[in-house]
């Protein structure tokens, strides 16, 4: 049971998982049993990104950058066909990023396909991080992006794409378009967001591109991504920052937080043991109970005769 291991113990396998490692390398480094890692990394991406939705409203932004990362889940893509018992969205999956460049915050994050569904629901969570200011967007070339920031913000952004084609010189191509407003030339890029994505691929086992330890349902990877971004933002200091986290930089957080942190978040969540209203009672305590009720009414029973006899007695005198 997880309740059973120190916050020590916790706080360390979880860190483990941020940094890299792989669920049965943690197991055998730490002794401890898979299902209680499971469980574990289970609790902590819930109250990840629980916390990141409580915390994360009315940020002051002022340049955002986009991008989607390729994972897979259960098989890949070319394996499906021969693959059994494949759990639904099996295949390729994206987790669609969007960051604070200022700050480099993770504003949110959404996984699933490439779809403009998926755009829309990006789009819409980013809205609702933001404190209604103007901000400068800057996304790839993907189309549904396109329909989606229109939806989102309307007229009241300034959003540009940003394609890169790589030559055969390795030299790549860069095509800037404006799209909406008149964001500042100076600023549309997607190196920082992609330089995240590449933290995320390294820091997080299961993005990596030939790896076992992918995850095998796509509850898991969401709970892995949403625990790898609570540390990106709140625990990870950033030399670039000053050695300070996004979470401080962009004003939510007056400190660096730990692992230990991410323990007391789980253990604050979990329910509180119900007491129950009755209780089983063994033979023998109820035998106990029993015989005390009755010599205490035997007791009573004497001292009313008692007072009877002695009322007699005067009455005779």
């Amino acid at each position: 049971m997880v309740n059973k291991l120190s916050t020590e113990q916790r706080a360390l396998a979880l860190h483990n998982l941020v940094e890299g490692m792989s669920i049965r390398s943690i197991e055998r480094t730490l002794k401890i049993s898979l299902n209680t890692i499971y469980r574990l990394h289970t609790e902590a991406g819930e109250v990840a990104l629980a916390y990141h939705k409580k915390v994360a409203k009315n940020l002051n932004v002022r340049l955002v950058q986009c991008d989607e990362i390729w994972s897979f889940i259960y098989a890949k893509d070319r394996n499906l066909e021969t693959a059994t018992n494949a759990p639904n969205f099996a295949g390729s999956v994206w987790t669609w990023t969007a960051m604070d460049v200022d700050s480099r915050f993770m504003l949110t994050w959404e996984i699933g396909d490439r779809s403009t569904k998926m755009a829309h629901k990006v789009m819409r969570g980013l809205k609702k991080r933001l404190n209604g200011e103007r901000i400068q967007l800057t996304t790839d070339g993907h189309k549904p992006y396109l329909r989606a920031v229109s939806k989102a913000f309307g007229d009241d952004i300034d959003y540009a794409t940003l394609v890169k084609t790589f030559q055969s010189d390795g030299d790549p191509t860069i095509d800037a378009r404006t799209i909406t407003g008149n964001p500042d030339p100076n600023h549309i890029n997607t190196s920082y967001i992609e330089r995240t994505n590449l933290a995320l691929r390294m820091g997080n086992r299961r993005h990596g591109r030939k790896t076992n330890a992918f995850s095998k349902r796509i509850e898991f990877h969401k709970c892995s991504v949403s625990l790898y971004f609570l540390y990106y933002n709140f625990c990870k200091p950033h030399g670039s920052l000053g050695d300070m986290t996004p979470a401080q930089v962009i004003g939510i957080a007056d400190k660096s937080y730990d692992l230990e942190w991410v323990v007391g978040l789980i253990d604050k969540r979990a329910p509180k043991p119900r007491r129950p209203k009755t209780y089983n009672k063994s033979l023998e305590m109820k035998r106990k109970q029993h015989g005390t009720k009755m010599r205490a009414a035997t007791e009573r029973r004497r001292k009313v005769m008692e007072a009877l006899r002695i009322k007699k007695a005067l009455s005779k005198s």
